[in-house]
This record gives C-alpha cells, sequence and structure tokens, in this order.
C-alpha cells in the first residue's frame, strides 16, 4: 500500500505566520547590550525585546522614550521584537 499525494496539495509546513503573534505598544525604558532594550507596555508590564530585522538592517535607531510597536509570542510573554518605531 503506497500513500499517493494529490500533485497540487503542498506539505503542510509548520511556519509561524505574523498573525500567530500579539502586537503590543508601549516606551523603551533602557538600552541593554546587542540591539536589547528593557519596554514598558502600554499596561504597565515590562518585558525585554531586541529590534527586528529589518529594522537592523535599515539602521532605524531607538532611544529611550520612543513609543514602539511590539510583536510578542503567546508562549513567552515576557520577550518581544520590535518591530516598527512610532
Amino acid at each position: 500500500m503506497s500513500k499517493k499525494r494529490n500533485r497540487n496539495q503542498e506539505p503542510q509546513a509548520a511556519v509561524a505566520n505574523a498573525k500567530d503573534f500579539i502586537e503590543a505598544q508601549g516606551e523603551v525604558l533602557e538600552l541593554k547590550p546587542g540591539a536589547t532594550f528593557v519596554v514598558r507596555l502600554d499596561s504597565g508590564h515590562e518585558i525585554l525585546c531586541h529590534l527586528s530585522g529589518k529594522m537592523r538592517m535599515f539602521k532605524i535607531k531607538i532611544l529611550p522614550g520612543d513609543r514602539v510597536k511590539i510583536a510578542m509570542s503567546p508562549y513567552d510573554l515576557t520577550k518581544g521584537r520590535i518591530t516598527y518605531r512610532l
């Protein structure tokens, strides 16, 4: 018995989509080494964030006091990725 796969079907990959992330906004409190930041969310929580690849590629500078948009994984809400400077 061999399993036949329809040629039109693609194998399913376990890839995280952009909609799998929780988006939030906050203010940068502190700079850390390695493009890492401490950010206070609008809800009052403080999380550790790193810069996204596009922001590193285009050399977007982030300073304390800047408002940023953050993407967090639903599995670990203590870490995030800065995706946009407001």
